[in-house]
């Protein structure tokens, strides 16, 4: 396994984390925990799930299955999802992160969360309440870092800005979508966080399993998968079940297989080699797929195997004319 910092700070991740939001839903608890521990056999640190997923399930099965192994890796979990009826149980507010944080070290079973994100933009909240919560957590020790997630690069400037001036905790890491057919992190968030100093852990290294190739756009996707789900599937359709896409795919099935790589590794790979990434967060429903994902690792794509890519994404999405300069 490699290793690299996270952001400015001095602690270091596994360049695969293991995402979890399948545990408790798609993946039974047997299961969840032979996938964390060969994980954590493979040199896997990093561990990713939030409060939300599979109604908190996650986030308890995590914990249980870590035991004495929790004290030697990096857990993340995060908070701004609605978990309950009422006005204040959801957002970025004191009030819901107070009461969130202390619900989640209950259900993981520890007495702190190594990276602590805010899961979504809350709007209706001041960023400055925000960080001065997140903050306040660091200080009493129950947060060691903080992070965010699906923010606009305007949002974490603004955020990182409001740190500086009121003297907070900052946010250390983003997490965001990015694969080989979802690249718009590219123009202005990558370079931001290259620039301040701020880790980068991206979400759907595999376009929900798209990057696979064990999708097609003539048949409906196949039950059990993230696409068929009930809960999520039509989310993820929306995000990648596009003619556009199944295109692309099917090009960069073709680049894989030319240099006798599989298509998932070889995404996988090619979210890795950029040096602004620093974790991959890669979900699995079976340990045999995990050690499929942890192969990633090892390669190393030449030249022309990125710039086979580049020209991918750039029939996808056309250059055009942008204000900056």
């Amino acid at each position: 396994m490699q290793y690299r910092k996270l952001g400015r700070t001095g602690l270091k991740v596994s360049r695969l984390c293991l995402g979890t939001m399948t545990f408790g839903n798609q993946v039974d608890e047997d299961s969840s925990r032979a996938i964390i521990h060969s994980a954590l056999d493979a040199g896997v640190n990093f561990f990713d799930t939030a409060d939300v997923y599979a109604g908190g399930q996650s986030e308890e099965i995590l914990g249980r299955a870590l035991g004495t192994n929790r004290d030697s890796v990096v857990l993340a979990t995060k908070v701004a999802n609605r978990t309950g009826p009422g006005p204040n149980d959801w957002g970025l507010s004191r009030m819901h992160i107070m009461k969130a944080i202390e619900n989640s070290l209950r259900r993981l079973g520890t007495d702190h969360i190594d990276l602590y994100y805010v899961h979504l933009p809350d709007y209706t909240t001041p960023i400055e309440e925000t960080v001065g919560v997140l903050d306040d957590l660091v200080r009493q020790g129950k947060v060691r870092y903080t992070g965010c997630s699906n923010f606009r690069a305007w949002q974490l400037c603004k955020a990182l800005w409001a740190s500086d001036v009121l003297g907070r905790a900052r946010f250390d890491c983003i997490q965001s979508p990015y694969n080989l057919v979802t690249r718009d992190i590219e123009y202005e968030l990558l370079p931001l966080c290259a620039s301040e100093g701020v880790g980068v852990c991206v979400y759907n290294p595999l376009a929900a399993g798209l990057l696979t190739g064990k999708h097609t756009a003539d048949r409906p996707p196949a039950q059990g998968t993230r696409f068929s789900m009930e809960s999520i599937g039509q989310m993820y359709s929306e995000r990648y079940w596009q003619e556009a896409n199944f295109r692309a795919v099917a090009r960069l099935q073709q680049i894989a297989e030319e240099h006798g790589r599989g298509l998932a590794q070889f995404a996988l790979a090619w979210v890795l080699h950029s040096s602004i990434i620093t974790s991959a967060i890669c979900g699995s429903t079976s340990v045999e797929q995990l050690e499929q994902n942890l192969g990633a690792v090892e390669i190393e794509l030449s030249p022309q195997e990125l710039d086979a890519c580049d020209e991918v994404w750039r029939e996808l999405r056309p250059p055009r004319f942008f204000y900056g300069r």
